[in-house]
């Protein structure tokens, strides 16, 4: 059976995100319709890209998918009112887009924010087609994790409104095992959730791992990604500088930018810390060659129990590129450095574990280093690769539609 899909998403190419032209073109390629419905690309900095103008509806292609752009408030910064104008506006602007294109089969539906998910579950009820929504992270608890919203009021009242919408969708995607827990402790039934762990970026899944390079010097360590609260990167700072107190030992790389970009340079020279440099964002294609000039990647979110169950996308991007890791996140994302063999632990938020961490792996042997490379991209292999991950998608979307068909 070939389905017309829909697909519902803020952030797509040129924007920096996981399930975009490579996923929609996959899903074309297994002989469906492919139509996408997003915004004019403004994500990370809240400006639209160069070559682009907000119009009320532009339509693109993108090999045989169609794209349809509508217009949204372009905003990514820490202002409360523009993220929420921004929010707003491409859901009001989707449902109407949603409402105007060829009747879908099934649609799906990519999480945050979480407005995404309001737009696609009035479409899919006005259209009558069954929605799978993809969660990244679990709204109201990211905006009060990462200080977004600080209202007990407006918190609970996000709260109402993400139950509402996760109980009106056919399908729901998570990440991790924590996320499946947690959202069925919330009464959503547990035929609904399925776990669909992220891949890596296709420049990454695609693409051999090339040995590290040896080199003098200090190791050579990379944090790639938006640089924001959640990140919490300042006790990563710190760390650099105490594991490089008796000698220079480690030298980090942050590539990428973020709302906390520019305060981070700030605090490296207000206190002095040294061998820490700074790459502004590069497209999705660069990063590979950043990452194969890595001795050790770094992944890091503030301590808080909503992370525990979280899985950084960043974490599969490491494992496919073949380095060790060091993981500053504990609980599902540790589980999968652990259960991998590729890399060591650190306490998030823990200046002195964190600087243990880049000590002992500054410390191992190349050798050492390559074996938790390669043990971690035949992981990622194994569990976590786009083909994988693609192939689940398209099972829960073929399985939906099949139901919602026999209904009518």
């Amino acid at each position: 059976m070939k389905l017309r899909i829909l697909v519902m998403t803020q952030w797509f190419d040129p924007e920096p995100t996981l399930k975009g032209a490579a996923f929609a073109q996959a899903l074309q390629g297994l002989g469906h319709k492919v139509h996408v419905i997003t915004g004019f690309p403004n994500y990370p900095g809240g400006k639209i890209y160069d070559g682009f103008r907000i119009r009320l509806l532009q339509r693109e292609t993108c090999g045989d998918v169609v794209v349809w752009r509508v217009p949204l408030f372009p905003s990514h910064d820490s202002s409360k009112i523009g993220r929420i104008a921004n929010y707003l506006s491409f859901m009001f602007a989707a449902v109407i887009a949603g409402l105007l294109a060829p009747r879908p089969d099934a649609i799906y539906a990519y999480h945050p924010p979480l407005t995404v998910g309001i737009a696609a579950a009035f479409v899919g009820w006005l259209r009558r087609a069954p929605v799978c929504y993809d969660i990244q992270d679990l709204w109201p608890d990211t905006l009060h994790a990462t200080g977004m919203i600080r209202s007990d009021r407006l918190i609970g009242l996000v709260g109402w409104v993400s139950l509402w919408t996760y109980r009106r969708m056919t399908r729901i995607a998570v990440l991790s095992r924590g996320f499946r827990r947690t959202l069925h402790a919330r009464g959503i039934p547990a035929h609904r959730l399925e776990l669909i762990p992220n891949w890596a970026p296709a420049e990454l899944d695609c693409l051999a791992p090339t040995p590290p390079q040896p080199h003098d010097g200090p190791v050579k360590v990379v944090f790639a990604g938006n640089m924001g609260r959640a990140q919490g990167l300042r006790s990563v700072l710190d760390a650099v500088k105490v594991a490089n107190l008796e000698k220079p030992i480690v030298e980090l790389l942050l590539v990428g930018g973020g709302i906390e970009c520019e305060g981070l340079k700030d605090y490296v020279a207000a206190n002095a810390i040294a061998n820490i440099k700074f790459h502004p964002q590069v497209p999705s294609a660069s990063i590979p060659s950043f990452l194969a000039e890595a001795d050790v990647l770094l992944v890091h979110l503030l301590p808080d129990e909503l992370f525990e169950i979280t899985i950084p996308s960043k974490t599969q991007a490491y494992l496919a590129a073949g380095r060790p890791i060091v993981m500053g996140v504990s609980g599902d994302a540790a589980d999968i450095v652990m259960e991998a063999g590729a890399g060591v632990l650190a306490t998030p938020g823990n200046v002195a574990s964190i600087a243990q961490a880049l000590r002992e792996l500054a410390t191992a042997s190349p050798e050492e280093r390559s074996d938790m490379g390669r043990r971690g991209r035949r992981y990622y292999d194994r569990e976590l690769s786009f083909r994988r991950g693609v192939m689940h998608f398209h099972a829960i979307l073929m399985e939906m539609t099949e139901r919602s068909q026999r209904r009518r």
